[in-house]
């Protein structure tokens, strides 16, 4: 017995050991959790707003270049000028509680667009899509996305609803404005940091409470405190003794010019009287001004005392959002075209990454570049060979106009030698 307890008790241990590998390979790939995914091979979990307004139809499309039909098959606006609601409840309410909250989606601004948003909202849990109009389409929790209106805004929004408020970032994040697929990734950590991405490369990161205005200044400016009537804050001051020359003010700033004559054509009744030109005097010196030196009584600028703000108070959480639930897109766009796709919500900044390597790889990217290309040499070729047509068309009308009059010309002659 004591020698199959011990047979037993290698054969766990050894067990176990040939078991730890095994786990080692496999803990890596436990992901985070994902709250939504979709990659729109249908429209299936998402809701439209039926509110009148917002009535621009999306339909599935690839576009006309993609890194891989299937594969980039995503929700595509159609209508010019239109606003556009469409909403997508997640899996199940996310609270980001010392989690990362990771918002990640791709943007194919494929109609070269000239203004028009393609960023998403995400809402408190139970919010109502169906029901989204002007009011409620500002109750979102998170803005996170591109904006591109002319030439002066091209911008990724990042903005954060605390405590009823929006908060947008002071820093300013360039977009991409080209006619290709992006990925916009935005991750937000308990330690009250953030990172952008677009494309996986990062764009911006720091502080939530350095680059947001979520909190009151940590000092004030006393109140109790102001400058002293008597401070002088003028480093410079006119000199007491230096006195202004005599006959400065009598020197005018135009004299007659002395070398200018009357004409001799001049007639004095029917031009009036004359009246020589004036020029500059160059005795005149300007206006006179005392010598400038330093001011004995200079204390230098006046600095405001500062005091602890009574009204500012840490807050580690400005991060948490308990009761995410819903992800909206919730559009204006003049030129319809934009192409949305692989959308995911989830606590994992790897799993992010890792879908955008499976649904957007390197080679796909370069695929649908080359895609592009080939389509806008094609488009310039065709624009060519119309305008070369056109012109064509305009020598030949213009040779037939000619043709004509020469016609017109014969027949005319034709006609004379007749008469005669």
């Amino acid at each position: 017995f004591a020698s199959q307890h011990s047979r037993l008790l290698v054969d766990t241990k050894l067990s176990m050991r040939l078991s730890t590998p095994l786990l080692l390979t496999v803990l890596p790939l436990i992901a985070g959790k994902v709250y939504l995914k979709d990659t729109f091979d249908n429209m299936d979990k998402w809701v439209k707003s039926s509110v009148e307004k917002f009535d621009g139809a999306w339909e599935l499309s690839s576009g006309e270049w993609y890194g891989d039909a299937e594969k980039d098959q995503g929700l595509k606006t159609t209508q010019d000028a239109k606003f556009y609601a469409l909403t997508a409840n997640f899996d199940e309410v996310f609270d980001n509680k010392d989690k990362d909250l990771v918002i990640q989606f791709s943007v194919k601004h494929a109609q070269k667009i000239d203004c028009g948003g393609g960023y998403v909202k995400v809402f408190p849990k139970g919010f109502d899509g169906a029901a989204l109009d002007e009011e409620t389409k500002e109750k979102y929790s998170i803005m996170f996305g591109p904006d591109i209106c002319g030439y002066s805004t091209k911008k990724v929004h990042v903005i954060f609803t605390y405590k009823g408020k929006q908060h947008l970032i002071k820093k300013d994040i360039k977009c991409e404005d080209d006619q290709l697929t992006h990925v916009y990734t935005l991750i937000v950590k308990p330690d009250q940091t953030y990172i952008v991405k677009i494309d996986g490369e990062e764009k911006a990161s720091g502080s939530l409470t350095e680059d947001w205005d979520f909190l009151p200044a940590k000092e004030i400016k006393d109140p109790e405190q102001s400058k002293p009537e008597d401070w002088v804050d003028e480093e410079m001051m006119d000199d007491p003794e230096d006195k202004k020359p005599e006959g400065w003010d009598d020197i005018p700033a135009q004299i007659v010019d002395p070398e200018a004559e009357k004409p001799e054509d001049w007639d004095d009744e029917a031009d009036g009287e004359y009246e020589a030109p004036m020029i500059d005097n160059p005795e005149y010196k300007g206006e006179w001004k005392a010598k400038r030196i330093k001011n004995p009584d200079y204390k230098g600028p006046w600095v405001h005392p500062m005091i602890a703000n009574p009204e500012y108070a840490e807050d580690d959480s400005i991060y948490h959002y308990e009761d995410l639930g819903a992800v909206a897109f919730d559009l204006w766009q003049v030129k319809s075209g934009t192409i949305f796709d692989n959308l995911i919500i989830t606590d994992s900044a790897e799993e992010a990454d890792s879908f955008m390597k499976d649904t957007f790889s390197s080679d796909m990217r370069d695929a649908e570049k080359k895609m592009f290309d080939d389509a806008e040499k094609e488009k310039k070729e065709a624009e060519e060979a119309a305008r070369k047509a056109a012109e064509k068309a305009a020598e030949e009308d213009e040779d037939d106009e000619e043709d004509d009059e020469d016609d017109e010309e014969d027949e005319e002659a034709s006609s004379g030698h007749d008469e005669l």
